[in-house]
């Protein structure tokens, strides 16, 4: 599977995605390295490489200059 199910953003996580983590705003701008089903792998800037359960967890959209993609 190449993008999330995740029904807030209507599929729209693919790698090469920027996001942010609504909950851990320190952790910077990340960028998605992989999804898998609801496993969504983000490197961010402030806090490294991060597995992410979208089920449990909603990441924002974000453009690369860390404003909200939305």
């Amino acid at each position: 599977m190449t993008t999330a199910d995740d029904p807030n953003l209507g599929g729209a996580l693919a790698p090469g995605s920027f996001v942010s983590h609504p909950g851990r705003p320190d952790w910077g701008l990340g960028q998605v390295q992989s999804v898998d089903g609801m496993r969504i792998t983000v490197n961010f800037e402030n806090a490294g490489k991060q597995l992410i359960n979208a089920a449990v967890i909603s990441l924002a959209l974000a453009t690369p200059d860390g404003e909200d993609g939305t």
